[in-house]
């Protein structure tokens, strides 16, 4: 039960895989297995060969959330939290990783799971993926505040409240239905699939989805003087990068972009 059980790995291509592999425990996570995502995905954050981000599971599940026996070892009035409110990184990290995300979900994505789903830009899905955000179960809210506050933002108030109140699954197809899912397909087929995905993103300026994905997850929070204070700034930034001439040079030349996401 350490962290040997996350696995990261790097293609020629620029994608990097984020595997929790716990399968004999449907991929919980102990505090040690935690700590070693925490890591990874700070890692990916900053390697300059990673331009998209897959996380995934192994033995047909994505992660069935905290291992309980591990925490029961932790008085509950002892355990405290990851940290302070202002420490994003260790609440939110996929959002915090300034290249793209992509969840490939298959089973059961529960609790800590479905917390770190919905930290995802994009879910690719098989058709036997299952959502619970069960902490009411546990006496607990949602244990990174994703639940709380991102997946209102991504299906609505009143289904995130039905989902949070009674810990249900949410089933792959209401899932894609209601657009938490963004696509469908078969358990064998999911690790192809998010590769699909992830190679559209390579024809991108890195530059400028690093900077996309800023705006639009700090979007949420700010009002529209914020939002577009940031977007001037971000788009100045764009302006003077390399990518944008070659951006430019690339469509006036015909040819295919070679971004360096600088």
């Amino acid at each position: 039960m350490t962290a040997h059980h996350i696995r990261y790995d790097v293609d020629g291509e620029g994608i990097a895989t984020l595997t929790i592999d716990r399968p004999e425990k449907r991929n919980a996570l102990t505090y040690a297995m935690l700590a070693a995502f925490l890591e990874r995905v700070v890692e990916a954050g900053a390697d300059e060969r990673v331009r998209v981000l897959i996380v995934t599971g192994t033995g047909g599940t994505f992660c069935a959330g905290t291992d309980l026996a591990d925490l029961s070892t932790i008085p509950g009035e002892t355990r405290g939290t990851r940290g302070s409110a202002h420490e994003r990184e260790k609440w939110w990290p996929l959002i915090r990783c300034p290249k793209p995300v992509i969840g490939a979900i298959d089973g059961y994505a529960v609790g800590a799971g479905a917390e770190f789903s919905s930290q995802c830009d994009v879910r690719i899905v098989s058709n036997r993926a299952r959502f619970a955000w069960n902490f009411a179960h546990r006496g607990l809210v949602p244990d990174t505040g994703a639940g709380s506050w991102i997946l209102p933002r991504l299906i609505g108030p009143s289904r995130a409240l039905r989902l949070l109140y009674t810990g249900a699954f949410l089933e792959a197809v209401e899932a894609h239905a209601i657009g938490y899912a963004n696509e469908i397909v078969e358990p064998e087929t999911l690790q192809d699939a998010a590769r699909a995905e992830a190679r559209r993103y390579l024809a991108s300026s890195p530059f400028s989805v690093s900077r996309m994905k800023t705006l639009v997850w700090q979007g949420l929070e700010r009002d529209v003087g914020a939002h577009m204070a940031a977007h001037v700034e971000a788009l100045t930034e764009c302006f003077r990068s390399a990518d944008h001439k070659e951006g430019v040079a690339a469509f006036l030349e015909r040819r295919p972009a070679k971004f360096t996401g600088r």
